[in-house]
């Protein structure tokens, strides 16, 4: 798989002086202009969209640097870069009505981490459903919960007891256990895999158990079984079922509320739309299968594992001659305080060599 680059370019504009890229091989996923390098302690920064399929304003290459992680939530892009320091931000894209015409105009805002620990969210929780959103229940489902401002039918479904709708079919799916009925599928553990095993082959699934996980471990509410072994059932569903939303709701208001929430933030999700190709390299985007959580990591491995025992910074810029010098810097720095190198000499003739850590015995530990 193409390898994802974040590229901050100088453009020589008054305004709009940098300009940010996501590029995959040739193809340009995102341009924008940029009012500033790194939004910072700015909180957001003001962005414009240039056409990446289009001529672009000439621009002078600043810095490239591999994408970790490509994520849409909703309206919000979320980039991590693979570098150790400003390598998390996100784009929100919001569509404004105009106020005296027709029509919709697009506002994008770039911000970072910081920013967004700084600001508040202000929410409204209620417990009223949206008509937009369809929920089917299978008709089997006896006592089901209700979701009122929904639009609710009764059907026949694959898979689980609630699910919504959309126009290709089920879009989300829940199974929906009480305490009594999971205790009594543990007696059925095969069962409830290969139940749990379909459910799972949608995007979005759960498990919702409308008891806490506490209750499950208390001997005065377990009659057949001992809390070892619950735990251990448990603990087994989630396992070999990574891709299953396992929740301890507590009680049928609890569950039938997350379920709620569960299924509008999908619509929400579902609605909001980025960039098309944006888009398309976000469904696409993988992590590669020998991923080792990027360059700092990659690194520390290279430095212990290929570098002689002693080495020199003359070895470093042999081996490393494409590598950030302040990245190797503190690659070598953290090794030096994790007790892995030692140094000697100062400036350049300065010399690092390994230290092996031994394990103490286990009868002196």
């Amino acid at each position: 798989m193409e390898t994802i680059y974040w590229i901050l370019e100088a453009t020589g504009h008054k305004k709009f002086p940098y300009r940010v890229r996501i590029t995959r091989g040739e193809e340009n996923l995102l341009c924008l202009r940029v009012q500033d390098r790194w939004p910072g302690t700015k909180g957001h920064i003001f962005c414009l969209r240039e056409d990446p399929q289009g001529s672009l304003y000439p621009a002078q290459e600043i810095e490239r640097v591999p994408i970790i992680s490509l994520k849409r939530y909703g309206k919000r892009l979320a980039v991590v870069l693979d570098r150790t320091i400003n390598k998390r931000c996100e784009f929100l894209f919001l569509k404004k009505k105009y106020k005296q015409k027709e029509g919709e105009y697009e506002q994008i805002f770039w911000r970072t981490r910081s920013n967004l620990i700084q600001r508040r969210i202000k929410v409204k929780l209620t417990t009223q459903g949206s008509p937009r959103l369809r929920i089917a229940i299978d008709k089997n489902e006896r006592y089901p919960w209700s979701f009122p401002g929904c639009m609710v039918e009764r059907k026949n479904l694959p898979v689980g007891d609630y699910a919504i709708m959309s126009e290709n079919g089920l879009c989300a799916v829940v199974e929906r256990k009480t305490f009594e009925n999971l205790m009594g599928e543990f007696g059925r553990m095969p069962l409830l895999h290969q139940t749990l095993g379909e459910l799972e082959a949608y995007r979005y699934s759960a498990l919702v158990i409308e008891a806490n996980y506490s209750d499950f471990l208390n001997p005065k509410k377990l009659r057949f079984y001992s809390p070892a072994f619950t735990s251990r059932a448990l603990a087994e569903l989630q396992a070999l079922h990574p891709d299953l939303i396992i929740t301890f709701a507590g009680s049928r208001k609890l569950a039938r509320e997350w379920t709620l929430r569960f299924f509008s933030a999908i619509m929400a999700h579902n609605e909001d739309q980025l960039p098309t190709a944006v888009n398309e390299a976000v469904n696409k985007y993988e992590l590669p299968l020998d991923f080792k959580g990027g360059t700092y990591f990659e690194l520390k491995e290279k430095v212990l594992k290929e570098l002689p025992h002693e080495f020199s910074k003359k070895d470093l810029s042999e081996h490393f001659s494409e590598t950030e010098i302040k990245t190797l810097k503190r690659v070598l720095a953290d090794l030096e305080k994790e007790g892995f190198l030692q140094s000697t000499r100062v400036g350049r003739n300065k010399l690092w060599i390994k230290v092996q850590k031994l394990e103490k015995p286990a009868d002196e530990k």
